[in-house]
């Protein structure tokens, strides 16, 4: 049995430059074997050229690149076993469904027989079963993803590739073809990377999220890891839907820390009541005013101003309304604290840690 612990791809000091710019900055991470990795960061921040580079669509300037033990430096691209999926398609316009997923394996002289059991394969497994003589212009957007991702499948590569897979496609089927990755993934057990600046996609999707900033992996992790857990002040504020005040000791609860002391706040660590409803940490609650109010399904997220600084919190779908201007309770549960250096650490309110043990 293969060992599914095993780092299949490695990445060792791995810097890139296009002119003066630097795209890679001393990279290095390991990916197991049969693993769906994110690598997750805004526009810019070296993510795509690190895939292009496993790929061997891209040559490092300096640092070495393994797949399966072996350094693929010097290997040709279409010699490394990978399948890539482009953010666009790249389908044959002029090609069926079935002879654009065939196309990699006449390329590669399969015998014909093998080409038609191996394409029949891919078509049931992605779906697209009846639709074998449709050109690419007769599909919707999640069907010709899917075409995409069964043709780079079609030669049995050791490692698939994905570029911001789901970016040209509207949201409701974007959100289906999420969990049909996912699914896809697990029936044939690749190792996988795909390239996101959607944090829920990463979240949702991924085994493991990379996320890069300026060149630089700022974190590793599983999901949950690195949404409870950020490291850095980058990773803190780029996961959820964060605000950042420049001096958390000015709110109750925090005034042991340093005038110097930043902090990141998540909205589901800042409760909004209304001033009729019973506060259970009154030694924390600061009065604060109502500035937007925004509906997002599952809850309401509130910005609220508090002591010159804005903040966001959520509040129950189904609790009493709030309005915008009206005054409120306030009462921040946690913050990512952080100095200039940037390394974050959780610092749970103070009064109410000498209330009771609070787990939010």
């Amino acid at each position: 049995m293969e060992n599914q612990n095993e780092n299949y791809i490695k990445l060792r000091n791995i810097n890139k430059f296009f002119g003066e710019y630097k795209a890679s900055d001393d990279v290095s991470f390991d990916i197991k074997k049969g693993r769906l990795v994110a690598l997750l960061g805004p526009s810019g921040s070296g993510k795509t050229t690190i895939l292009r580079m496993i790929a061997g669509l891209e040559t490092a300037d300096s640092g070495d690149i393994y797949i399966g033990g072996k350094l693929v430096n010097d290997v040709e691209a279409s010699k490394r076993g990978i399948g890539f999926v482009f953010q666009n398609y790249a389908l044959f316009r002029y090609k069926t469904v079935y002879d654009n997923i065939a196309f990699g394996l006449k390329v590669n002289k399969w015998e014909k027989e093998k080409i038609k059991a191996r394409v029949e394969e891919l078509i049931e497994l992605v779906g697209l079963k009846g639709l074998e003589k449709r050109y690419p212009n007769q599909l919707s957007g999640g069907q010709r993803q899917r075409v995409a991702f069964a043709r780079a499948l079609a030669p049995n590569p050791a490692v698939l590739l994905l570029d911001e897979p789901f970016a040209a496609i509207d949201a409701k089927v974007r959100q289906e073809l999420r969990s049909w990755l996912r699914e896809m993934i697990d029936k044939v057990g690749i190792t996988s990377i795909f390239v996101t600046h959607d944090q829920e996609e990463a979240i949702e999707v991924a085994d493991e999220i990379i996320i890069t900033n300026m060149g630089r992996v700022e974190q590793i992790g599983s999901p949950q890891e690195i949404y409870r857990n950020p490291r850095t002040a980058f990773a803190a504020e780029f996961m959820g839907q964060p605000t950042k005040i420049g001096q958390i000791n000015q709110l109750k609860g925090f005034k042991q820390l340093a005038d110097s002391t930043h902090a990141i706040l998540r909205p589901e660590n800042v409760a909004v009541t209304k001033l009729s409803e019973p506060v259970k940490y009154s030694s924390s609650v600061e009065g604060g005013i109502i500035e937007r109010i925004l509906f997002r399904g599952k809850e309401i997220e509130l910005t609220v101003r508090v002591n010159g600084n804005v903040l966001k919190g959520t509040r129950q779908i189904e609790a009493v309304p709030v309005e915008k201007g009206e005054k409120v309770n306030v009462c921040v549960f946690r913050a990512f604290t952080y100095e200039d250096a940037g390394l974050v650490r959780p610092v749970w309110n103070a009064n109410i840690e000498a209330e009771e043990s609070v787990v939010i």
